[in-house]
């Protein structure tokens, strides 16, 4: 599954092709070779991959493994990012170092992960990334058609017609490539559309006739599904999260919840948990005066504590937060966002620098970054409440006084962490419906058992 863009709901598309799968009894597993995101997840052996492909693991049934995403980069600034490799560290890479290197170790790592779960598994759903047009990269791509050529694995073009121009994107996206990469491209697939799918027709036949491949199937727009997205773009906008993706908020007060849209937001689907609670909205903020009248400030985590620290202050975001806490309205500190809350943090890691810097002095706890990462799924109680979650640091935190928020035991030791969890169940199923009522499941099939017809034409723009 490739996109004509990030965002263009190819995540999506696989989950729901992963469920539908897997409720015929298919053993499918996901797949994205490189990742970039600062979305992640533990998996059960605790590996750290990128959280769309732990999502579409759980759609296909299956636990989530490292292979699943044997590459994610998790940007720390503009120009570099923390590297890891088949779900455990592996340094620091620059923009210019990561793309223009040689990856040649990177592609075989690739491949022999993705040839491993074709061993175990019926099928593999692979997930492209960005877009297979990116042609300034294609002589080291290893996760949009440079995998695909690879491994001859045929491709779907999914193009979202929400942001208008689809038909010139995926038009465009199949005229870009080269010959090779043109013959395993076997159709299309229009996301995210609004109205009379009927007003499309002439469309589909034309772009049919001018490629010679397939419109496979039109999704409707699904309100409400949230499921964990890749990129942060999705939060890049203002409006609430509404409960059940309603496009105006219920007459009924909502529990109004501001979390703070920090440069190097991580794991921000955390949040929608919230956001399917009745009568709760979440939203993104950037100034004091948009947390004023919230009734909880999150301030979640991120890739760069010291850096975003740094950033919160320069808005006045710090002392907006402390005179909250001072009149006894709540603040939240998740991951980084907890680290920020305590008394000091002594970075050296993801930040240059090893001298202590002042946290915003809320929480009686002191932060030391260590050189290897945490990673973790544990479990305790919240009062008398078992719960499980997940862990994934640098940061190790010394509570110096209060009360723990959770306990190995009722009344036991205390323990870091964060929890989360949410009911996706339901949210797959409808995927896997939207599957199977509007795309042509047979010709899908086709494509996953025989590959791309061999008389596919090819576009030359040019000369």
């Amino acid at each position: 599954m490739a996109g004509t863009a990030s965002d263009a709901g190819k995540s999506m598309v696989a989950a729901g092709i992963c469920r539908w799968l897997a409720r015929q009894g298919v053993k499918v597993a996901p797949f994205k070779a490189q990742n970039m995101s600062n979305n992640s997840a533990v998996t059960p052996d605790g590996s750290e991959i990128g959280r769309a492909q732990a999502m579409q693991a759980a759609a296909a049934g299956v636990p989530a493994e490292a292979a699943m995403n044997p590459v994610l980069l998790k940007p720390g600034s503009d120009t570099r990012s923390h590297l890891v490799v088949l779900g455990r560290p592996a340094g620091e890479a620059t923009a210019a170092g990561y793309w223009g290197g040689d990856r040649r170790e990177l592609r075989e790592t690739v491949l022999a992960a993705y040839d491993g779960l074709r061993e175990r598994f019926d099928v593999v759903i692979c997930e492209g990334a960005g877009s297979p047009a990116e042609i300034n990269l294609r002589d080291r791509d290893i996760v949009n058609m440079g995998l695909a050529t690879a491994r001859g694995i045929p491709v779907v073009v999914v193009g979202d017609i929400d942001k208008g121009g689809v038909f010139a994107s995926l038009f465009g996206t199949l005229a870009l490539l080269d010959a090779a990469d043109q013959a395993l491209i076997g159709g299309f697939v229009i996301n995210k559309f609004r109205g009379d799918v009927t007003l499309l027709d002439p469309a589909l036949a034309r772009l049919r006739a001018l490629t010679g491949r397939p419109v496979l199937g039109v999704i409707p727009r699904i309100p409400g599904l949230g499921l964990d997205a890749e990129d942060a773009v999705v939060i890049e906008r203002s409006q609430p999260v509404i409960p059940n993706g309603s496009s105006r908020l219920p007459s009924t007060r909502l529990l109004d919840i501001a979390v703070i849209r920090l440069p190097r937001i991580s794991n921000f689907t955390d949040f929608d948990a919230l956001a399917l609670e009745p009568g709760v909205s979440v939203r993104y903020a950037e100034s004091p005066a948009e947390i004023a009248a919230a009734d909880l400030v999150i301030v979640p985590g991120t890739r760069t504590t010291v850096a975003d620290l740094a950033w919160l202050r320069r808005r006045g975001l710090d002392a907006a937060l402390a005179g909250r806490a001072a009149s006894g309205r709540p603040v939240l500190g998740i991951c980084g966002g907890y680290q920020m809350l305590g008394e000091v943090i002594v970075d050296g890691v993801e930040s240059p620098g090893t001298e202590p810097v002042p946290g915003l002095g809320l929480l009686p706890a002191r932060t030391r970054f260590a050189a290897g990462k945490t990673l973790a799924r544990p479990t305790g109680y919240a009062g008398a409440l078992p719960v499980s979650g997940y862990e994934i640091h640098h940061g190790a935190v010394t509570v110096t006084g209060g009360a723990p928020m959770f306990t190995s035991a009722p009344g036991g030791e205390p323990l870091d962490g964060c929890v989360a969890g949410t009911a996706r169940e339901a949210q797959f199923d409808t995927l896997a419906d939207a599957v199977a009522a509007h795309l042509d499941t047979d010709a899908l099939l086709r494509l996953i058992s025989e590959g791309p017809p061999r008389d596919l034409p090819t576009l030359r723009v040019g000369r």
